[in-house]
């Protein structure tokens, strides 16, 4: 069973910026596709951003473009998510998810994410 761990989430004002991270168990760590996601309540979770295997290809949701950075670091299996100028809509859960491998275009639906984390909460106040 692939163990998926988050940390690093908090509250802060609009504008700030946190840190996300997520500690996994893949083996070999460069094997899967790995993505954030986050979930604001009454709402669906959606994706924010995902990147492959070996650390290329990265892709984010456009409410996040230019504002957040996945990045992984298959040394020390860990998957990070950077969020800046953050606003009070990027408050929700967000979730840390291993999805497949064998391909740098990792998915973008929640399906195809078979390892989850139980989420690290983020609240952005105005």
């Amino acid at each position: 069973q692939v163990q998926v761990v988050e940390s690093g989430g908090g509250s802060v004002q609009a504008g700030g910026s946190l840190r996300l991270s997520c500690t996994h168990s893949i083996s070999p760590s460069n094997s899967a596709c790995m993505a954030w996601f986050r979930q604001a309540p009454g709402q669906e979770r959606e994706g924010v951003a995902r990147i492959g295997p070996i650390g290329g290809t990265a892709k984010y949701a456009d409410s996040v473009k230019g504002r957040f950075t996945i990045s992984r670091d298959n040394t020390k299996n860990t998957l990070t998510l950077q969020m800046n100028s953050l606003k009070p809509k990027d408050t929700a859960m967000y979730f840390c998810a291993v999805g497949p491998g064998g391909t740098p275009l990792c998915p973008s639906y929640e399906r195809a994410y078979h390892y989850w984390g139980q989420g690290t909460q983020v609240n952005v106040s105005t």
